[in-house]
């Protein structure tokens, strides 16, 4: 279906941060944005020469605008660069997508017009993986007790988030937020982000009419439901972080207790038959153990 942007909705910037992902860009950033007319901002963190060639020539295909910083500057880091190029060229609204996700042009207006609301909202959709199960209705819950991800609340003190994988915010709130944390670099950020805007006063919100399809862990190399070993070092190193930077010292020693517990979780998400094929998970669980206990 075509759609273009209705007046008024020319502000809005789509963020995509990519790394060693142009075959999914190729993909799945045309197909969201159809013949919208929205603006795209590209951020290449770096991976190589040829996947920096292949963006490029995308980018320049699809009228994309390319920011192309020397370095893997990491999830967070990539989209604050991507969001003050839009700001700086007059958005109003903000919509972040990984490139392993999609909707089309009238989910991205409909998670438009949430984010422009005057109140101070930061918006998700409804997310589902290619097979139609669901990966996230909109809101997760943490569990403020030790730090386990539910999907529904079971106690007042759960703490709702939305995922990165796809949000839309209005400039002046993220502005005001400061953008994501870059010292999770991967991971958590979102969380993260969710914490500090609903600290400020904004609500989070899902927006029914809108759909991602989100192939998770497309953007990194895997085998099977093989996780990478960076997903697991800062999957687990990150709760700590979040943890020491905006909970209290009770709370922080309840999640470093459990850190075993969920370190254990995070690794088997990716399956047993991974930690039999080579080092690369037992790797990465072990760094992020030891960072996460280190941090203080």
């Amino acid at each position: 279906m075509s759609v273009v942007l209705p007046a008024g909705y020319h502000d809005v910037v789509l963020v995509v941060v990519n790394y060693g992902s142009s075959r999914l860009l190729a993909t799945n950033l045309p197909r969201t944005t159809g013949r919208s007319g929205v603006r795209v901002v590209v951020v290449d963190s770096f991976s190589g020469a040829g996947e920096r060639a292949a963006v490029t020539r995308l980018a320049a295909a699809h009228g994309w605008e390319l920011l192309a910083p020397d370095t893997n500057v990491g999830f967070g880091g990539g989209s604050n660069l991507g969001a003050a190029r839009a700001v700086a060229v007059g958005a109003r609204v903000l919509v972040f997508l990984n490139p392993d996700a999609w909707t089309d042009p009238a989910g991205l207006a409909a998670l438009a017009a949430a984010a422009r609301s005057q109140d101070r909202v930061l918006v998700a959709p409804r997310i589902h993986r290619p097979d139609g199960s669901v990966y996230s209705r909109g809101l997760t819950y943490l569990h403020r007790a030790d730090g386990t991800m539910r999907g529904r609340r079971t106690s007042p003190d759960d703490v709702p988030w939305l995922s990165g994988a796809c949000l839309a915010v209005g400039a002046r709130l993220w502005e005001e937020l400061g953008g994501f944390d870059e010292d999770y670099f991967l991971y958590w950020e979102d969380v993260d982000l969710s914490w500090r805007a609903v600290a400020l006063g904004a609500r989070l919100e899902v927006v029914d009419g809108a759909h991602v399809v989100h192939d998770e862990g497309g953007t990194q190399e895997s085998r099977g439901r093989a996780k990478s070993e960076t997903y697991y070092r800062y999957d687990i190193r990150n709760r700590m972080v979040f943890a020491r930077k905006n909970l209290g010292p009770a709370d922080v020693r309840r999640w470093r207790r459990a850190l075993p517990r969920a370190a254990r979780a995070v690794a088997l998400r990716g399956g047993r038959r991974q930690f039999v094929q080579g080092i690369g998970p037992w790797r990465g669980v072990a760094r992020g153990m030891v960072e996460a206990l280190g941090v203080r």
